[in-house]
């Protein structure tokens, strides 16, 4: 019996190692797609729906456009939220950002909340190597559920930006961005240049916040990456570089962590040719050591990187 017992505990030790993390993928960008993927991870947005988006630095034009996103919006019955940034420019100052928010027209498809317009909330964090808390937007406490809408792309600090991003900075105030970007050391934008940490401590930050955001909604989360205008830099640039990869379609998953492990292989596994070079990116994301942020969003155990594509026809 005890060598029974044993046997299926390795068995089922086993099987738990081998487990893969679905990630559907469809090729069409469009808001049909976009329903129809949402759709098909079988896990119903009830309640209160926040769908977090970046609304985009003014003078860019890469971001998840409005006529994109509108039905997934209104199928979720969702309120589109954000939170302001932590450098100068068109998103950091609460009127100006609002003044985007229009520009863009995203206010004229869904109810939007800029979430630490009024405040902050700390939410508890369970890897505290650098981080004690994550400070996050105080509305982000009104949401029963969170679809987390990415637009997957470069980032000059991050090396890229996809769910995992969007779920740690996107989510956090204003205050909580300068927190994890010093890895722990100041909570005020004002004090965060002069105190940048190493490189992998940050993206160790973002992991952990990522994290706590991802257990605040204890499985009511979904993760959806748009993978289009990959331009080498963010949406939170005025003025990004054209984009020189061509699209390449919309995955999603229950896990962040395949889901950007998922479209991080798809860039680096892209042959270059004319007109549809991913060289840029990888240079990009080489640079920053970006790929780290999945290899420890794993180990403290916020997702898996073995994952099984589920392509949608």
């Amino acid at each position: 019996m005890k060598r029974l017992a044993l046997w299926a505990l390795a068995s089922a030790f086993a099987i738990g190692l081998s487990a893969q993390s679905k990630v559907y993928f469809t090729k069409e960008i469009t808001p049909e797609s976009l329903v129809k993927i949402y759709k098909a991870l079988g896990v119903e947005a009830k309640g209160r729906v926040a769908v977090k988006i970046s609304t985009g630095e003014r003078g860019g034009n890469n971001y998840l456009k409005p006529t994109l996103i509108r039905q997934l919006v209104d199928e979720v019955n969702g309120t589109l939220v954000e939170c302001c940034t932590a450098y100068g420019g068109s998103r950091q100052d609460v009127k100006k950002h609002w003044e985007t928010v229009h520009a863009h027209g995203f206010d004229s498809i869904a109810a939007v909340d800029i979430m630490d317009e009024y405040g902050n909330l700390r939410i508890p964090i369970k890897d505290k190597k650098h981080l004690k808390y994550n400070i996050v937007g105080e509305h982000l406490g009104n949401y029963d559920f969170m679809i987390n809408l990415a637009h997957f792309k470069g980032h000059a600090m991050g090396g890229f930006g996809g769910v995992l991003k969007n779920a740690s900075i996107g989510v956090a105030s204003s205050d909580g961005k300068a927190y994890i970007h010093t890895a722990g050391k100041v909570q005020s934008p004002k004090e965060l240049w002069q105190n940048l940490p190493a490189q992998d401590f940050f993206l160790e930050s973002m992991a952990a916040a990522a994290q706590s955001v991802h257990d605040w909604f204890s499985g009511n989360i979904i993760y959806i990456n748009v993978m289009n205008n990959m331009s080498v830099d963010c949406d939170c640039s005025s003025h990004p570089a054209d984009p020189q990869l061509k699209d390449m379609g919309i995955l999603a998953s229950t896990d962040p962590v395949a889901l950007d492990k998922a479209c991080l292989d798809m860039i680096f596994n892209h042959k270059p040719s004319a007109g549809n070079d991913s060289q840029p990116l990888i240079e990009r994301i080489n640079r920053q050591h970006g790929t780290y942020i999945v290899d420890y969003a794993e180990q403290i155990g916020l997702g898996s990187k073995k994952y099984k594509i589920i392509e949608l026809k």
